[in-house]
């Protein structure tokens, strides 16, 4: 069954956003009253909120990729050590 809806929507994009092209904001009917202007500033304020302060894409800290990698690292060196260490002791 398909039913007809009718809703005030407020549509903003971020054409900087590697991520996304556009959010959508579907307005409550108590607020439909509000200019375009009135709404979009709400939700612009919305989204910076959300966002920590930035209307941009959220990026993962190079940082925390590097930490990642040392560590894969460094419990590889850590196993080829023991493993060494365990054939050593098993040829003497």
């Amino acid at each position: 069954m398909i039913r007809g809806v009718n809703k005030q929507v407020v549509d903003v994009t971020e054409p900087d956003s590697a991520y996304f092209e556009r959010v959508l904001f579907f307005v409550k009917p108590e607020f439909s009253g509000l200019g375009e202007g009135a709404l979009r500033s709400k939700a612009e304020a919305l989204l910076r909120t959300l966002a920590g302060g930035r209307v941009a894409a959220a990026r993962k800290p190079r940082r925390t990729r590097w930490k990642g990698a040392a560590g894969l690292a460094l419990a590889a060196l850590l196993g080829a050590a023991l493993a060494a260490t365990v054939l050593l002791a098993l040829l003497r």
